[in-house]
């Protein structure tokens, strides 16, 4: 039974990368992967009750990020609707794609470190559709902007879903990982981001034409306003997380409320027909559902994975075949840009004692990295990713073509970085 859910996972994955030749739209394939997936596991468990308690754990898990997922695309969506972005885009005033690369790499490296890898995902890919007009850029500009929320989000704490795992279970502290892992995390965007600056050099910016009825009705202090508060709402989540101790979904969702509430304050005056395109349930029709049920499809399948202990015996399997710590991480990091890199760390997490390997220790903050940026190579290997797919429609193939071997180029750059300088400090 094992052996054929391996199976079965697997192909669907090459349906998921093969969506355009086959004809077949990856959010049907992951949700019927999804779909015999479980129904495979269910005919082979012998416990209904624990079956149906595993089900509840995943859909709970799937349901956080996806609720996540849902506010954060409509927030976007709003300050879109009001033309918030220009605000941003007034005082970017180069007309050389490689300098704005740079420029679009690094604030995305940063800005992941302070929200998460996905929230920042999401608003830069938003920001460039609204800087550039040839869907060639964009593609490109989306593969470095996964990167670089990848690595700016591995080396702190909240700055993605991984890291935060093994500080809240005691793994690595605050300011230990933010030390050690910085210099490889830049690395690893430094690399890829100057490769792709290069193909990039020479060509022009061409912005998009206006978006007819983009903005129309408002002033520039409410597009102020909305981009303010809806920036506001992703920059305080992890403060809204870190106070309550409640799933970042809930801030989200509370943030969507405030929205809300001032946008319909703020328009209350006007016309039906002006501020129809304005408001925040307007915006929750335009968000792309299909995204959103890919990254169900795929998260409940490799739920499955994760029950059936096929990712802890991986890990096992590695941990006694190739015993060197370094190329069990890496290869961890590696695997996590075909799965998803939580059930990975979760088992490297019970693998492990915290009495032998101590917190901050050389496996912990690795892993933290590894994991973090490994996803990357792969357009479905990250939350981020899986974003910027929806948002932008990037074919797996293209990606893998075009971004997969610079993340790996980073990837790898970045570890060697972090082996050298532990080694050269302890």
């Amino acid at each position: 039974m094992t052996a054929t859910i391996a199976l079965l996972f697997v192909l669907t994955y090459v349906a998921i990368a093969l969506e355009h030749p086959l004809g077949v739209n990856k959010s049907a394939a992951a949700l019927l992967g999804a779909g015999v997936l479980w129904t495979l596991f269910a005919l082979g468990a012998a416990d209904a009750q624990l079956l149906n308690t595993q089900l509840a754990e995943s859909v709970l898990g799937t349901a956080q990020i996806v609720f996540f997922l849902i506010g954060a695309m409509t927030i976007v969506e709003v300050i879109d609707a009001h033309n918030g972005f220009e605000v941003l885009t007034r005082h970017i005033s180069t007309t050389r794609l490689s300098v704005l690369m740079w420029m679009i790499g690094l604030a995305t490296f940063f800005l992941s470190a302070i929200l998460d890898n996905l929230t920042t995902a999401i608003v830069m890919v938003s920001l460039v559709k609204r800087l550039l007009d040839v869907r060639e850029d964009r593609l490109l500009f989306a593969g470095i902007i996964v990167i670089a929320a990848n690595a700016g989000g591995a080396w702190t704490p909240i700055g993605d879903v991984t890291t935060t795992m093994l500080w809240i279970g005691g793994q690595i502290t605050s300011l230990a990982v933010m030390q050690g892992v910085f210099l490889a995390s830049i690395v690893n965007l430094l690399v890829p981001l100057t490769a792709a600056a290069w193909m990039a050099a020479g060509r022009p910016v061409l912005a998009p034409p206006p978006s007819p009825g983009a903005g129309a009705g408002t002033t520039v202090a409410e597009q102020t306003v909305v981009l303010v508060l809806g920036l506001g709402v992703l920059v305080l989540v992890p403060v809204f997380k870190a106070v309550t101790h409640l799933p970042p979904f809930m801030g989200i969702l509370l943030g969507l409320g405030v929205l809300w509430l001032v946008g319909d304050l703020m328009h209350r005056g006007k016309d039906e027909a002006d501020k129809q395109n304005l408001t925040l349930a307007s915006a929750l029709g335009r968000i792309d559902m299909s995204a959103i049920v890919f990254f169900i499809g795929i998260l409940l399948a490799v739920a499955v994975l994760e029950h059936t202990h096929i990712l802890s015996s991986v890990a096992q399997w590695m941990d006694q075949h190739i015993g060197r710590q370094d190329l069990i991480v890496l290869i961890i990091g590696l695997v996590s840009a075909v799965v998803d890199n939580v059930p990975l760390v979760a088992a490297s997490m019970g693998m492990y004692d915290l009495a032998q390997y101590p917190p901050d220790s050389f496996l912990w903050e690795f892993m933290a990295y590894c994991a973090g940026t490994g996803g990357s190579i792969l357009i479905i290997g990250s939350a981020a990713g899986v974003a910027a797919m929806g948002l932008e429609r990037i074919d797996f193939l293209w990606y893998l073509r075009k971004i997969s071997a610079l993340a790996l180029a980073g990837y790898l750059a970045g570890a060697a970085v972090y082996v050298l300088q532990f080694h050269g400090m302890h």
